[in-house]
């Protein structure tokens, strides 16, 4: 096992549909909140992951080894009034993949896209108390405020978010 990370972006979702659905499966399975309850069929994840494809929507994948370990999407806002930003959404990585820098990795090459396409405001959500709270802070992104009740989780409770903002342009 090499252990060599390559991170794409796919323009294509037809041949990754399993892979990313086994991700989004796991990672949902694990705790996650990323829109979705356990349990998630695989079916139900691939129905998500077609229903993905939009040219506002970029796609970043990390491989490990040929898999797919990891996904971010970069969500290019359509409005006149918002051409300057985008939101970073389903940040996820498989379980398996964890605590190795991948989505880091997907984090900056999000970032480095968003700069291609003259996007200057970046915001994202996640669920307070999260791990991916100590990623974003240590990449620089801000806390904006935190909303109650925002996500309700397998156990039925209701969790905050929180919204972060970077300025990178």
């Amino acid at each position: 096992m090499s252990n060599d990370i390559v991170i794409e972006q796919l323009t294509s979702l037809e041949t990754s549909l399993e892979e990313l659905a086994t991700v989004l499966v796991q990672v949902v399975e694990d705790g996650a909140s990323v829109g979705f309850l356990p349990p998630l069929s695989q079916e139900e994840a691939i129905e998500y992951w077609r229903s993905v494809t939009d040219p506002e929507v970029l796609l970043f994948v990390a491989r490990l080894d040929g898999r797919i370990a990891a996904t971010v999407q970069l969500q290019l806002c359509g409005k006149s009034n918002g051409s300057h930003r985008a939101e970073i959404a389903k940040l996820m990585t498989h379980p398996e993949y964890r605590r190795r820098g991948i989505a880091r990795m997907l984090m900056l090459a999000a970032e480095e896209a968003a700069l291609e396409e003259n996007r200057s405001l970046l915001v994202l959500d996640t669920r307070e108390g999260d791990p991916s709270n100590l990623l974003y802070a240590s990449l620089g992104y801000q806390p904006a405020g935190r909303i109650p009740g925002f996500a309700r989780s397998a156990d039925g409770s209701l969790d905050a978010t929180m919204i972060y903002y970077k300025n990178i342009g």
